[in-house]
This record gives structure tokens, sequence and C-alpha cells, in this order.
């Protein structure tokens, strides 16, 4: 997994509510166990017609809008608890997912894939909608230590929670395993005191 100390980039944003992981990723795209190639068929149904056509009115499709950072509006990721739509959104190029409120299943999904989930109050994703719509290369700086996230031109900022445990994990860049793997040393020191 990629380590995060500071995301920076602009953003793209989904100004919608209760967008849940059909919306995210259909169920019909879920035929695969690899992680690889789920980007292809995010936010399927609303990026394409019925003919595989980009929709040019849908965010993903304007080719202004770039960035790493995807602010959506309020519970995102609601729905089943598909892993599907953290391997899509990763899939796509997401690095960060802002919102005020997040689904408990699918933000411990993401956190375990390496996307980052910054949950902020209602005022200031408001505040992050108003900057980009007046300028789609507005900066979001996003600091995994410091868990801030900046709006680089107004200097506004505002502090996020995250789990510890994840938080530490994002910053070495170890899922589960590499977690364990790297306290051996540890175990194995433990262990011996029984032999």
């Amino acid at each position: 997994m990629e380590k995060y100390q500071i995301i920076e980039s602009t953003a793209i944003p989904l100004e919608m509510e209760n967008i849940d992981t059909d919306q995210i990723i259909p169920a019909r795209f879920l035929k695969a166990t690899d992680r690889s190639g789920f980007g292809d068929n995010l936010f399927r149904d609303w990026r394409f017609d019925l003919n595989g056509n980009p929709k040019p009115e849908f965010i993903l499709n304007d080719p202004s809008r770039t960035g790493t950072i995807l602010i959506a509006g309020k519970n995102f990721g609601s729905g089943s608890s598909r892993e599907h739509a953290a391997w899509a959104l990763y899939d796509y190029g997401f690095r960060a997912i802002v919102s005020s409120f997040f689904a408990d299943i699918f933000t411990n999904n993401a956190l375990n894939n390496g996307l980052l989930i910054v949950q902020v109050p209602d005022e200031f994703l408001k505040r992050l909608f108003d900057a980009i719509r007046q300028n789609p290369k507005t900066i979001i700086r996003i600091n995994l230590e410091n868990q801030e996230i900046v709006l680089s031109e107004r200097g506004e900022k505002e502090h996020f929670p995250i789990n510890s445990y994840k938080k530490k994990c994002l910053l070495k860049g170890f899922d589960d395993i590499d977690y364990m793997l790297s306290l051996k040393q540890k175990i194995e020191k433990f262990e011996s005191q029984f032999k």
C-alpha cells in the first residue's frame, strides 16, 4: 500500500447526498475478486448512458475537474458492505474521500484498502464545495499526521478524526498483514519466554 503523509491536490466535487455502494460500483460489476479494473465502472450508471457513451453533465466526465480527492455530500458509502466500492474509488485514482458523514462499514473497507477517509463538519464541507465551485483549481491539502484538511488559498482548516491504528498503517503504507509482520521480532521475543 502507499504511504500517506500529505495529500495535496485539486478535488472533484460530487454534490450529492446519500451515495450508496451500488451507485459507487453497481452489483453487476462485482464478478472479479482482483482489485484492479473496478475504476472503469466507478459511478457507471451516472457516468455513462445505456450505450456506454459518457454523459457530459456528470462531474467525472468534465475535463476541467481533476484530482485525487473526491469531495462528496453527506452520508457517503451507505448500503451494502461491498469492499469493491473502495476498490473502485482507489482504482480510479482517488486517494482521499471527504464528506460530513460516512457509513461505518465503508469507512473500514476504505481504510483497509489505502483510501483515506476525511470526515468534516457540514459547515466546512459547504465551504469546500463553495471554494471548488468558484475555482476548480483550488488546492486541498490533507495532512494525515496532524489530521488536518486545509483549503490552501484561504488558509481555512479543519481537524478530522481517524482510528489511531489505521492512521499508523496509512502512514507506514501497511495493510493488516504488513503490520503483523512488522511486529515479528517482538512476537518471537515474547514467545521465546515460554520455551
